[in-house]
């Protein structure tokens, strides 16, 4: 017999930020409502452990992980490109070959471990509970760097609705973003949380998504506190390729690229 209701607990945007995660998992582990954790990509790069991150999330019991467009860059190793390319940054960009590097060096901390860590992500996951349909992704379903507007969920629902003729509610969950969204039209729900590990909306603390999900859903965005010094002073320690950057972005929690 199929669940009826589900509770998922997501986790986006890690980025190596070690003292989020251990206060995201600590959060996920104290609530009783939980019956699926899913972490949605970017773990690693532009962060100050990669290492401690990966031990930690392959510590997870029964977690479903995703790809991010970070995994993927680890993967393809951009590093080697005579131009690589990079969410849209011009080649000649100074702070695109920074990030360029921190991607080298956070796949130089991984070693073979994370590449196979990486090539095990599929870029979705969907699951069908009661009449939704769920779709986790970083962000989309058939790519790792733009999520969805509104006019694609909605092809991407009438793409597949034929298959599933007793979903109500399709809700589409991506990453990526590192800000909030909740979206919704017609009989489609967008929803991002932020970012669990590098937040992008001027507020420093990690935030966690949970959704419980059936012939109905709730979303709710657990925002939490943790050491962002800690943080800040680990990328001293560790001072990987753009690590000022990071130390700003982390202070501030928007994008510092000055």
């Amino acid at each position: 017999m199929l669940m009826s209701t589900k509770t998922f607990a997501i986790l986006t945007d890690i980025h190596s930020n070690i003292f989020a995660l251990e206060a995201a998992i600590s959060i996920v582990n104290n609530r009783q409502d939980v019956d699926q954790l899913i972490c949605i990509g970017d773990y690693f790069a532009l962060g100050p452990d990669p290492i401690a991150t990966m031990k930690t999330l392959k510590l997870i019991p029964n977690c479903i992980f995703t790809r991010g467009n970070h995994e993927r860059y680890l993967l393809e190793k951009i590093w080697n490109d005579d131009n690589p390319s990079l969410e849209g940054m011009h080649p000649d960009d100074p702070i695109l070959a920074e990030i360029v590097q921190n991607e080298k060096w956070t796949a130089n901390q991984l070693g073979n471990e994370g590449v196979e860590f990486c090539k095990s992500l599929d870029i979705s996951y969907r699951e069908i509970i009661g009449t939704t349909l769920v779709e986790f992704t970083h962000a989309y379903y058939e790519r790792d760097e733009q999520p969805p507007t509104m006019e694609e969920a909605i092809n991407w629902r009438n793409s597949i609705q034929d298959k599933y003729p007793e979903i109500q509610q399709f809700i589409f969950v991506h990453g990526h973003l590192h800000v909030p969204r909740e979206e919704s039209k017609e009989n489609i729900t967008i929803l991002c949380q932020g970012a669990t590990g590098l937040p992008f909306d001027e507020d420093q603390r990690g935030a966690i998504g949970f959704l419980t999900v059936g012939d109905s859903f709730k979303w709710e965005v657990v925002r939490f506190e943790y050491n962002p010094k800690s943080t800040i002073d680990l990328l001293e320690e560790e001072q990987p390729p753009f690590y000022k950057n990071l130390q700003n972005t982390v202070k501030f929690a928007t994008i510092k690229n000055d």
